[in-house]
C-alpha cells in the first residue's frame, strides 16, 4: 500500500482513518507500543488515545493469550512474514470480552527498515452472538440424535444379540462334535459384534454420563480411549456442579483433545484437569508429547486437529478455549465453561 505522499494527502489519508468506527485502526512502535490511534479504536476497545497511546498492545489480550506470548509471537511473524492474522478474543478497557478478527502488517521504510506495524482489529461479536446461537441448536440436535440412537442400540439391538448368543450356547450341547466349531466360531464372530456395538454406544453417548456423571464418565472415556497404547491417562478433579448441557460440552471437548493426543502427540502421560473457577469449570488437557512449532499454533486454526469444534463447541456455550504448545514439549488445550 502506497503512503501519502503531500501534506494535503496526509492529512486527508487520516482524516480518513479517523473517520472509520467499524474497524480499529491504529500503529504501533517496532516494540509494540500503541503510537496512533483512531475513533474506531476508542469505540471498539474502550481506551481515549490519551490513555492508550504509549502503552503495550499486550493489554488487548486476555491473561491465558500473554501468559502463551500471543502478542509478541504475533509481532515477530508479522515481522517475519510481512503480516500476522489472528482470530480470538480481545478485552476491552472495562475488562469485558469481545471476539475479534485483527491483522497486524509490519511498516518498513524505503530502506527496508522495520519502523514499526499497522494493526486492524474487527469486532466480530455480533456475528459471534448469532453463531452460537446456531452451534447450541446444532449441538442441541446432535446430542439428542446421539442419544436416541445410544440407547436404541443399547436397549434393542444389542439385547436382541445377547439374547441370540445366549441360546447359541444353549444349542451347542446338541451340535455334533464334528460341527461344533461353526458353533464356536458363530458365537466367538456375535460376541465380537456385541462388543463393537458396545464400543459404538460408548463412543456415542458414555451410559455414566447420564447416570453417574462427568468425571466417572470422562475417566472410563480415558481408559477407553488409551486402552493398549502406552499413553497414561490421569484424571483429576476438585468438587464441580456443572449442568448437563455444561457437562456434555466439557466431555465432548476432552473427548476431541484426547482424540488428538493419541493420533498426533506421541506422548507418554494426558493430564486432564479440571477444577472449579469463576462460576465455571476451568478444564485442562496436558501431555508431554513432541508438541507444535509457533507458526501452527499463532494460525488458530488447524481444523485437522478438531481445534475448531472444540472452540466452537466452547464458545456455543458462552465458554472459551486456548491452544499454547512448544515443539518437542507437549501440548495444553485449557477451556472454560459456564456451569450455569
Amino acid at each position: 500500500m502506497s503512503t501519502p505522499d503531500t501534506p494535503y494527502e496526509e492529512a486527508l489519508f487520516r482524516l480518513m482513518v479517523q473517520s472509520v468506527h467499524e474497524y480499529a485502526i491504529y500503529a504501533l512502535s517496532p516494540e509494540g507500543l500503541v503510537t496512533t490511534w483512531n475513533q474506531g479504536a476508542e469505540q471498539i476497545k474502550g481506551y481515549s488515545a490519551a490513555e492508550i497511546v504509549g502503552r503495550h498492545f499486550s493489554v488487548f489480550y486476555p491473561p491465558e493469550r500473554i501468559a502463551d506470548g500471543a502478542p509478541d509471537r504475533h509481532l515477530r511473524i508479522a515481522a517475519e512474514r510481512g503480516h500476522a492474522e489472528d482470530e480470538g478474543w480481545r478485552v476491552r478497557r472495562d475488562g469485558s470480552r469481545f471476539w475479534a478478527r485483527a491483522t497486524i502488517t509490519a511498516l518498513h521504510d524505503d530502506d527496508g527498515v522495520l519502523r514499526g506495524f499497522g494493526k486492524i482489529t474487527q469486532d466480530l461479536s455480533l456475528a459471534l452472538d448469532e453463531r452460537r446461537r446456531l452451534l447450541v441448536r446444532i449441538a442441541d440436535a446432535q446430542e439428542t440424535e446421539r442419544q436416541r440412537i445410544s440407547w436404541d442400540l443399547h436397549d434393542d439391538t444389542i439385547q436382541s444379540m445377547v439374547a441370540i448368543g445366549m441360546r447359541l450356547q444353549m444349542l451347542t450341547p446338541v451340535v455334533p462334535p464334528e460341527q461344533r466349531y461353526k458353533a464356536d466360531a458363530l458365537n466367538e464372530t456375535l460376541q465380537e459384534a456385541i462388543g463393537r456395538l458396545r464400543g459404538l454406544v460408548f463412543r456415542l453417548r458414555p451410559p455414566r454420563l447420564d447416570r453417574q456423571g462427568l468425571i466417572p464418565a470422562i475417566r472410563d472415556h480415558a481408559e477407553y480411549a488409551f486402552a493398549g497404547s502406552t499413553i497414561a491417562p490421569v484424571v483429576r478433579s476438585d468438587d464441580i456442579s456443572p449442568s448437563d448441557d455444561a457437562a456434555v460440552a466439557i466431555f465432548r471437548i476432552v473427548q476431541e483433545a484426547l482424540a488428538n493426543v493419541y493420533k498426533h502427540a506421541q506422548a507418554s502421560v494426558v493430564h486432564v484437569d479440571l477444577s472449579a473457577v469463576d462460576g465455571g469449570v476451568l478444564v485442562c488437557v496436558s501431555d508431554n508429547g513432541i508438541g507444535m512449532d509457533d507458526a501452527f499454533v499463532s494460525a488458530g486454526r488447524p481444523g485437522h486437529l478438531g481445534l475448531v469444534d472444540m472452540r466452537e463447541r466452547a464458545e456455543a456455550v458462552g465458554g472459551r478455549l486456548t491452544l499454547s504448545s512448544t515443539e518437542l514439549d507437549g501440548t495444553t488445550v485449557e477451556f472454560w465453561i459456564p456451569s450455569g
